[in-house]
């Protein structure tokens, strides 16, 4: 536990990690708070909350690149508020619209959605030396497992205790307080010794390099599978009868996340991005026998997989962070962002469609396949650059022994 003990002795990391543990709350409830408001609240099926959760998502995706510009160029304050007065307005009006309203609009709600996720990698990237930043992301990987923990546990009670209009409505005043509480706490985002090189904007082919597109796909891929079992789970609970579990459940898996995030901190050699992702889907594919029974054997079925879910995406944020020059890192951070929310666009309507029409378990199944696809595309894509890459450096000598070679280089 040393190097935890050396990086929360870092200045500022205490503060940071506290702040971002409040701010991200709202950004984990607003998934399943969509979904039950569609789902339960409207009386619709699984596949239309997944479609507004989709839209939302891609609002994410869109914006998240464009966002990260604002703050790379104008400051982080400057985009905190215009996002905390867009977001906030959303939520305070998405329990007055119609589905095909939310629908259009839920689109805008995620393009200016508050990126705690990615201020809080930025940060870390700012304020930890690169030797400790492994340590650093996992903690904030468990930090984000303990807000997955407090917010769809906390919507699932307003919305079944209450009603889900009453959810939309603290979620926006949630909002309100997550942007104003970073606006006053205004976390570094770069590095003293970084202000001045970081102010020059690299040519996107300097940087946007297969390796990161790969890093990204995998992150993609890992979020495809978290969110199709989030689907899953809350259809196999309400089908059984025992929605009222949910928010037990995924506490359950999100402290098994944890755990295995706090592990991975320690690691000196981590596993690779792509193995740790296809772990976890192969992990994925057997809990669709536990999902017509009793709601702990779900949870218990489930940990093995999730115990996978805080390493892989510490694992993405490292590999984003090292790659990623400093005067990029806020677009780095939002294209990130906008992989983890496509994953979640494709993983929430594709399961939410085949729970539909099919069964939890398939939801379950799905997840995994889909996991692995992507995690085995990935791999073998990363094996043949490296290839390329290895075939080059070796003939740059030859090339260079026969020009010497040649007549007239004597």
């Amino acid at each position: 536990m040393q190097q935890y003990r050396r990086t929360l002795g870092l200045p500022g990391v205490r503060t940071l990690m506290i702040v971002m543990l409040f701010a991200r709350i709202p950004v984990s409830a607003a998934a399943i708070v969509l979904m039950l408001h569609v789902a339960v609240g409207m009386d619709l099926g699984y596949g239309q909350a997944g479609l507004v959760g989709a839209s939302a998502t891609v609002g994410i995706a869109l914006g998240s690149p464009i966002m990260g510009r604002v703050v790379d160029r104008y400051g982080l304050r400057r985009l905190l508020m215009i996002v905390t007065v867009g977001e906030t307005a959303f939520w305070a009006s998405a329990r007055f619209m119609n589905y095909e309203i939310l629908l259009v609009l839920a689109f805008f709600g995620g393009f200016l959605v508050i990126p705690a996720m990615s201020i809080g990698r930025q940060a870390i990237a700012a304020v930890v030396a690169e030797d400790l930043r492994r340590t650093a992301y996992s903690l904030d990987s468990v930090s984000t497992e303990l807000t997955f923990m407090i917010g769809p546990a906390a919507a699932v009670a307003l919305s079944t205790g209450m009603s889900t209009s009453w959810t939309l409505t603290a979620m926006a005043v949630a909002v309100f307080l997550s942007g104003t509480l970073l606006f006053v706490i205004n976390p570094k985002v770069r590095a003293d010794h970084e202000e001045v090189a970081g102010g020059r904007r690299l040519p996107r082919r300097e940087w946007l390099t297969p390796r990161l597109l790969g890093v990204l796909a995998v992150g993609a891929g890992s979020i495809f599978v978290l969110a199709g079992i989030d689907v899953a789970v809350v259809a196999a609970l309400r089908e059984t009868g025992q929605l009222e579990w949910t928010g037990l459940v995924i506490a359950i898996t999100c402290v098994s996340s944890a755990v295995g995030g706090i592990v991975y901190g320690t690691l000196r050699r981590p596993f690779q991005q792509s193995v740790l992702m296809g772990l976890m889907s192969l992990l994925i594919l057997p809990v669709g026998i536990a999902s017509g029974q009793h709601w702990l054997l779900l949870a218990l079925a489930l940990i093995p997989a999730t115990a996978l879910c805080a390493p892989t995406l510490a694992a993405t944020n490292e590999k984003v962070s090292s790659l990623a020059p400093a005067s990029m890192r806020g677009v780095a951070t939002g294209l990130q962002s906008s992989a983890f929310t496509l994953g979640a666009a494709a993983g929430t309507p594709l399961v939410g469609f085949v729970v539909d029409h099919g069964s939890p378990a398939w939801g379950f199944a799905v997840a995994g396949v889909g996991g692995l696809l992507v995690a085995g595309v990935a791999a073998a894509t990363w094996r043949f650059h490296e290839k390329v890459n290895v075939g080059s450096r070796q003939e740059e000598p030859s090339e260079l022994c026969l020009r010497s070679a040649s007549p007239g280089n004597d």
